[in-house]
């Protein structure tokens, strides 16, 4: 399962999470997002060494903003608060865990 995240809840289950953490920048909108989806989901039901979380850029255009995602779906993964690798645009999930290093 993966959380949704809001500018109020980024601090606390982004950045101070204590586990590496996959943050999906996406929109209802968005065809290749929709793609992405289900393939999001298999990862935060198979991995428990990592927390996955969901971002709508249409609710939270600030955080969109702060990380400078300018295209969707930008999937970025955060360590120690950090971003540590991003992938942009719809990927199958090996090509997906080979680019955020997981």
């Amino acid at each position: 399962m993966y959380t949704e995240i809001t500018a109020e809840n980024f601090e606390s289950e982004v950045i101070g999470s204590k586990i590496p953490t996959v943050v999906d920048f996406w929109a209802e909108w968005c065809g290749p997002c929709r793609m992405l989806a289900p393939i999001i989901e298999e990862i935060s039901e198979e991995r428990d060494d990592i927390k996955v979380c969901k971002v709508n850029v249409d609710e939270q255009n600030d955080l969109a903003n702060r990380f400078e995602v300018s295209a969707i779906p930008t999937v970025i993964l955060f360590k120690d608060g950090k971003p540590a690798a991003q992938s942009l645009g719809y990927k199958d999930k090996d090509a997906l865990i080979a680019a955020l290093g997981l």
